[in-house]
């Protein structure tokens, strides 16, 4: 039976989401020699980067309720360590007014998961989700999967009407607002002309579980992401709400998305530049924090792609399950048509070590950052040592993001050409965007030597 390209295949989903509440060892196995926390400002402390990553409640987020001034905004998720509760400093900007969940609701949340483990056992399998249309159909949700965000209504005292003025148009100058005249040489160049043989691809995981200062850090990311304007978006640790804000924005991209509840990962492609074919949700069967792999099939100026993102395992904990999704992602690469140039980009959380764990990269497969000579300046996009958005007790620098490519066996050769890091600087609320830096990549086509 023909399947379409990058077709997938029967899969099975696993255990429901945990949280790992180690806070010690989750992340912490790489310190920085000679780096010290001199002078650094009491802040909330969030063990580490897993313990973030199930479902919880929030503030519902709308360009029509999110504005610099509003009182609407979410209170910090119970994400951080149980335990340590440590204020940020004061002279940092919080933007809540909304009291966290109680703890009757936090128990409820985990008795809906021990439930849902226990009815793990008699779910089914079944395919992954295609579509070939551009709206992706929804996937099936089953009770082993991310329990859906519980929004809570905050009524407002000003009129619909009148927040969108004070909100949605800071948010839309902030991504509609920048011009070539106004842009370095570096961010021009991501803005090609449609004749352009260049492709911009940029991969970053936005951190949409953060509720921290949530208007300050959507409109950073919307200012970079309008500056770039990427052919090609990959993003991680998306929630609805923050996709909401996106699409009614970013008109001129098309939205992919893997769920539509929890987190999740999404593909954004430039309507003018990328043509949409179709797309694979590919679960991952013994994942237990709902990860899968999102592919879309597209055509660039002609060229044929097929491009795949995803989020895998979190934790120190879960880099057996980690390397097995891993292989999978290598393994889609590899079954992926001769003609099309394949490229992966995403929050891998990585060690090396375990790279080198499954022998290195299969052959065909490259890491783009090994490619263009290992530039120091671009390693590592999870630096503690720089970014401060948590509190994390020993400052640790990680390639947790990475970007994988499969260039085409025959046709036109992607060859990639640049690499960089952005998301760097801090804003006036003083935080970053994400706690992961982006990484923006472009690559040229070339053709292949007979």
């Amino acid at each position: 039976m023909n399947e379409p390209p990058c077709s997938p295949s029967h899969t099975c989903t696993g255990e429901p989401h945990v949280v790992c509440n180690d806070s010690t060892s989750c992340l912490v196995d790489t310190k920085v020699e000679g780096k010290t926390w001199k002078n650094k400002k009491p802040k909330k402390r969030r063990g580490a980067a897993c313990q973030m990553k199930t479902g919880d409640k929030c503030t519902q987020i709308t360009v029509e309720e999110l504005s610099p001034s509003s009182q609407h905004l979410p209170e910090s998720r119970e994400k951080r360590a149980a335990g340590s509760k440590q204020e940020k400093n004061p002279s940092k900007t919080r933007n809540h007014s909304v009291s966290p969940a109680t703890s009757p609701a936090s128990a409820t949340h985990r008795q809906k998961a021990q439930s849902a483990q226990k009815t793990s056992a008699l779910s089914t399998c079944d395919q992954s989700t295609q579509t070939e249309s551009p709206k992706l159909q929804s996937v099936q949700t089953q009770s082993t999967q991310t329990p859906p965000i519980q929004c809570v209504d905050t009524p407002s005292t000003e009129s619909k009407s009148t927040q969108t003025v004070r909100s949605s148009f800071p948010l839309k100058q902030a991504y509609w607002g920048n011009t070539l005249t106004d842009q370095s040489a570096d961010q021009q160049k991501t803005q090609f002309s449609s004749g352009s043989s260049y492709l911009s691809v940029i991969s970053w995981n936005i951190d949409g579980l953060d509720s921290d200062n949530v208007f300050d850090r959507v409109k950073g990311l919307l200012s970079l992401l309008g500056k770039y304007r990427a052919d090609v978006i990959l993003l991680q640790e998306l929630i609805p709400d923050y996709l909401k804000i996106l699409q009614n924005i970013m008109k001129d991209y098309q939205f992919l998305q893997a769920s539509e509840e929890g987190y999740f990962t999404g593909i954004l492609l430039k309507k003018d530049r990328v043509q949409f074919i179709q797309s694979n949700i590919v679960k991952y069967p013994t994942t237990e924090m709902g990860r899968n792999l999102l592919i879309a099939n597209v055509s660039f100026l002609g060229i044929p792609l097929c491009i795949m993102t995803s989020h895998l395992e979190s934790c120190k904990t879960g880099s057996q399950e980690r390397l097995n999704q891993l292989r999978r992602v290598w393994k889609w690469m590899k079954e992926a048509p001769g003609d099309h140039s394949v490229i992966f980009g995403g929050d891998t959380n990585l060690r090396d070590w375990e790279v080198k764990k499954l022998g290195g990269l299969p052959g065909g497969i490259s890491d783009v950052w090994e490619i263009l000579g290992k530039p120091e300046e671009s390693r590592y996009t999870w630096d503690t040592s720089i970014n401060d958005n948590n509190e994390i007790p020993n400052s640790i620098r990680l390639r947790f993001d990475r970007i994988f490519l499969r260039p085409a066996a025959e046709g036109a050769q992607l060859q990639p050409e640049s690499m960089t890091l952005i998301g760097l600087e801090k804003l006036k609320c003083d935080y970053f965007i994400s706690d992961h830096w982006g990484i923006l990549c472009t690559f040229i086509f070339g053709t292949s030597e007979e």
